[in-house]
Formats: C-alpha cells, sequence, structure tokens
C-alpha cells in the first residue's frame, strides 16, 4: 500500500473517530508511521475552508456525574448532583450551512460504559427552528441543557467512542456522518469514564444485556470489575449488580 493509499485510509478512520494506536493495528503499520499522517489529517480539518462556522454547543447539565474531568480544562457542569442524569450525556452541535440555516448534529453517549448509542443529523434548519428543538432534544434531563466549548463536546463524544472501543463495543452506525461537526480529534480525552472509573451497565430497551455482559467479562474479567442494572422486559423489574466489598 502506498503512502498516499495508507493516509487515505487514516483519514477515513480517523472520521470514524478511531485512535492513532487503533488505526495502526487496523492497517499494521507501526505507530511512528501513523503518528505524523493524524497530525496531517487533523491540519487539514482545521486549516480547511469547509469546516463551518459554530452556531452553537450544547450539553445536559449533570454531564460530569460519575465521571472524573482534569480540573486544568476549567469546564463547568452547572448541575452536576442532577438526580437521573448519570451515564447518559446528550451533545448537540450546530454549524452553520448558508447564512440563514445550520446544520445541527446531535450525539446520545453511554458515558459509563457503552459509548455513541445514536447519533443524529447533520440535519438542516433555520435558528427558529434550532430554538425550538433544543427543549425537545434535552427533555429527558432534568436540569435541562448548558451552553458547552466545542473541545467539551470533542472530548466528551470521541472520549466515550475510544472508552467503549477498549471494552468491546462500536459507536453506533449513524455516528460517521455525524462526526465531523466535532471537528479536529487529537486524544486521549480529559475525561475519565465509566462510573467513578469502573465500567457499569445501564440496559436500554434495544440492548442485548446478555452479549453485553459477556462481552464486559471478557474484556475486563468477571464483577467486580464491572457493575450492572438489567431492567427485565417483562414486569420492569430490575436486576442491580453492584460490587460490595
Amino acid at each position: 500500500m502506498s503512502s498516499a493509499e495508507i493516509l487515505g485510509q487514516v483519514r477515513q478512520l480517523r472520521g470514524e473517530g478511531r485512535s492513532p494506536k487503533e488505526i495502526a493495528r487496523a492497517l499494521g503499520v507501526r505507530p511512528s508511521v501513523i503518528a505524523p499522517m493524524v497530525r496531517a489529517v487533523a491540519a487539514e480539518r482545521t486549516a480547511t475552508a469547509g469546516e463551518p462556522q459554530l452556531v452553537g454547543c450544547w450539553v445536559n447539565t449533570g454531564w460530569s456525574r460519575g465521571l472524573a474531568v482534569d480540573p486544568s480544562r476549567g469546564w463547568v457542569d452547572e448541575a452536576p448532583s442532577q438526580d437521573g442524569s448519570g451515564g447518559l450525556v446528550s451533545v448537540l452541535i450546530a454549524r452553520r450551512h448558508r447564512w440563514d440555516k445550520v446544520s445541527m448534529c446531535g450525539y446520545l453517549a453511554d458515558v459509563y460504559c457503552l459509548g455513541i448509542k445514536n447519533a443524529l443529523g447533520p440535519d438542516i434548519a433555520d435558528e427558529l427552528a434550532l430554538g425550538r428543538f433544543l427543549p425537545d432534544y434535552y427533555s429527558a434531563y432534568p436540569g435541562g441543557w448548558q451552553e458547552a466549548p466545542i473541545d467539551l463536546a470533542a472530548h466528551l463524544v470521541f472520549g466515550a467512542v475510544d472508552y467503549a472501543r477498549s471494552l468491546g463495543f462500536e459507536p453506533a452506525a449513524d455516528f460517521t456522518r455525524a462526526a465531523g461537526h466535532l471537528g479536529a480529534w487529537e486524544g486521549p480525552s480529559a475525561i475519565t469514564f465509566g462510573k467513578d472509573g469502573k465500567p457499569y451497565y445501564i440496559s436500554g430497551p434495544r440492548d442485548s444485556p446478555r452479549r453485553v455482559i459477556k462481552t464486559l467479562e471478557r474484556t475486563v474479567g468477571p464483577p467486580p470489575n464491572f457493575d450492572y442494572l438489567v431492567i427485565q422486559d417483562t414486569s420492569q423489574a430490575l436486576t442491580d449488580h453492584r460490587y460490595s466489598p
């Protein structure tokens, strides 16, 4: 494979949120060969005139619950203790599409275990529609939403992707189309994922809990290496497995 072909593969895999080490493994190339290509791709994305102006970036309040965040970043969670907001983080980004339109992308991240569960967009709308959409998008969060710097969004979303991959889980298929709104990503994330640093799986209605738990047992070992909470579909009963020493 020529250098140009490798660069093309690096560009594609980087767009999917892969880390430099993952790209090197996927292509069977030494990390020292990949590193300058990753930097070149990042420079392309930053310098290109095609990167649209950022109109707004938002995250739910309570986004940091259970996470450890590098304090030097200065990222503020306006409601870190809101009940019901831990583990699932929603990010919404709007960039300029035309003078009278915006392009929106949203990401639902399971920051305790599974990574990106779904993504939306790019969807084109006017700014009035964006203003109406925000309350709907964050309606499940008790504290609503807050404005966020784009680097926080990138560290939350791409960081959740990297963390989930380390546990054996890939992001939702629609993430690839939406990833570009986050901008360039170098990594690693300034956020420590998992609930208090440990994987914690909370089942969702479309999950296969048995498959997820088996994957976790393979990648990190059995409990107490991870915790889980499974909702039984038939009775809505809870099976809560958290390690107590």
